[in-house]
Order: structure tokens, then sequence, then C-alpha cells
């Protein structure tokens, strides 16, 4: 049997590529909901599947995990959004304190650029001007935000719900799907998925609950303002591989910048320190431990994976990155055409090993 010849294969790998990135740009909003719903409900289907074992009927062995699960999520938001609160009630004060600042980092740079204070807030009131201009588009997209989360909150427990109740029926259709005598294949590249997907999820969790404990130790010794509200927004930022830390450590600096006084500068530096450790022993200890064993995608791909999918779905897209690429490696190495893709998503070990 002839093959196909290689350039006739890039080919169609690359229209395929180009079909599923142009459907995720053009209907992320349909299918990034999905796509959360399928992982939320791997998370949950060891408990349902206990319920179930237990004599429980099928709607109640899913409603009982998912309230659960919105409870937990709920939480994490009110205490978040009431970290937040207090945040905002400052900003009068904070305001003040900002001005400050920002007036001696344009002295600071005036020393440095030669370029006058005067001259600075005129580059400062053109870009404020810009930023008038484009406020239209601006406000359009804060709209689009505020519809996208409340799409999340009313569609995701819908979703999860109806993969779960209707999961026997999805199995057999994937499987159904192929009748040249690979269904064995399929059923284990579907186990495998999911077990990873469970294993990422739940180790994800757990490392970000410890990152949360971890910065709000730090921050609480040092006598930072905001200390937990600091914490869990770079917990969660931590969810994002690689570019989540480094901008946790942007804001969380600038924010102790602002609300410290001039006696007590120094405690920009140690919330940098704090972070620093804290990122120290999350990457040589919770990543490998937790995380890092169900999902060995090499740093490379996990990099390029984050900014593609930022960029093709925003945040989401960043958060969904890894575990997509952790069930394409599934897919490759079970699949034998695939398996010079799926080494090039893996860490090397076996490659190193030989």
């Amino acid at each position: 049997m002839n093959k196909d010849p290689f350039y006739k294969k890039i080919s169609f790998n690359l229209l395929s590529i180009g079909l599923i990135c142009a459907a995720l740009i053009l209907a992320k909003d349909l299918i990034l909901p999905i796509l959360f719903a399928i992982l939320l409900a791997t998370l949950l289907l060891p408990a349902t599947k206990y319920l179930c074992n237990k004599n429980f009927s099928r709607t109640v062995s899913i409603l009982v995990p998912l309230i659960i699960a919105i409870i937990i999520g709920g939480s994490v938001l009110f205490i978040l959004s009431k970290q937040v609160a207090n945040f905002m009630a400052d900003v009068p004060t904070l305001k003040a304190r900002l001005n400050d600042v920002f007036s001696s980092l344009q002295h600071w740079f005036n020393d440095q650029t030669h370029i006058t204070v005067r001259k600075q807030n005129q580059y400062i009131d053109q870009t404020i001007d810009n930023l008038k201009e484009k406020a239209p588009h601006i406000a359009s997209l804060t709209v689009g935000s505020i519809t996208d989360i409340l799409t999340y909150i009313v569609l995701l427990p819908i979703y999860t719900f109806l993969i779960l109740y209707y999961r026997s029926v999805i199995k057999t259709f994937i499987v159904g799907i192929f009748k040249n005598g690979t269904e064995k294949n399929v059923i284990d590249i579907l186990n495998e998925s999911t077990s990873i997907s469970q294993k990422y999820v739940s180790g994800l969790m757990i490392e970000t609950v410890i990152v949360f404990v971890l910065n709000s130790i730090g921050f609480l010794i040092i006598g930072v303002k905001y200390a937990i509200f600091m914490a869990l927004l770079a917990a969660l930022l931590n969810l994002i591989p690689y570019v989540g830390m480094l901008t946790a450590n942007i804001i969380c600096m600038l924010i102790t910048l602002v609300c410290c006084n001039d006696t007590n500068t120094g405690q920009v530096i140690w919330v940098g320190i704090v972070l620093f450790v804290v990122q120290i022993i999350d990457n040589n200890l919770g990543m490998p431990l937790i995380v890092g064993n169900k999902v060995r995608i090499n740093a490379l791909v996990t990099i390029i994976g984050v900014l593609v999918g930022g960029k093709l779905c925003g945040i989401p897209g960043m958060f969904l990155a890894i575990p997509i690429l952790a069930v394409l490696k599934v897919i490759f190495d079970k699949v034998p055409e695939l398996k010079p893709w799926g080494g090039l998503l893996g860490d090397g070990t076996r490659v190193l090993k030989k």
C-alpha cells in the first residue's frame, strides 16, 4: 500500500491546525465553557462513581459533588471579593500615595534620562487622549468580560451535570466512530486522558492551596498591608504557568510600593523575596511532586502552549493549555503515526535514558 507523501501529510496537518485555531477564535464563547465543564466533570467523576456504587440515583450522585464544588468555588470568590472590597475602600488614600510615588519616579527618570517632568507630563497627556478615543472599545470589552463571567456561572454547572449524566452515551459515540479495529485503543486513550485530567486538576488545586498558605505566612511575617488579598491573588495567578507568577510579582510589589510609607519601602523588596522563595519551593517540590509527575510536558512546549492559548482565547485559554497538551500527548503516544509529536511534547526522560 502506497503511503502518502510527506508534503501531503504536512499540508493536512497545517490545514487541521488552522481550522482548529479558527474555530477557537470564532466560537470560543461556546467552546471554552464546554472545555471547562469537561475538566470539572472529570474531576467530579470519582465522587460520582462512588455515590453510584452506594446505590444512589444517578441524578443525586452527580448533584451532590457538583453542589459541593459550587460551594467551594463560591467561597473562594466571596473571600476574594471581600478582599477586593477592602482594597477598594482605601483607594482615595492609595491614590494620594500613588501620586507621591509617581512624582518621585518622574524626578528619578529626569535624573537618569534628562527628560523634564513637563515633557513627561506631555507624553502622559497624549497617552490619556489616546485612551479616551479608545474608551468605547474598552467599555465594550469590559461588558463582554462581565457577560463571559455570567455565562460561565450559568452554563458551567449545567454543562458539567449533562456531561456526567450522559457520559456513557458520549463514550459510546466516540468509540463507535472508530470501526476499523481501534476501538480498544480509543478506550485506552479515553481512560488515560480522564485519569491524567483528574490528577492534574486535583494536584493543581492542592498546589494552589499550598502556595496561598506559604504566601500568607510570608506576607504576615513581614507585616505588609493586604497580605491575604495579595497571597490569594498570587496563588490564583500561579494557575497560569510561568506567566502568572511573573504577573503576580509585579502586581504585589506595586501594591506594596503604593501602600507602604517612605520608611518602609524595604517591604517591597521583601514581598519580592517572599514570592521568589515560594516560587522556588513550588517549582522544586510542589510542581514535581504534585503536578509534574502527572503531566510530563517539557518547558518549551508549555510556554509556547500557554502563549498560544492566551492569544487564541485569553486567560481561559492559558489555563486550559496544559491539560489540553497533556491529552494530546496521550493521543499522540497511542497513535503510531503521531508518536514523533508525542516525543516532541514530552520532557525527554525516555530519550535521555536511552
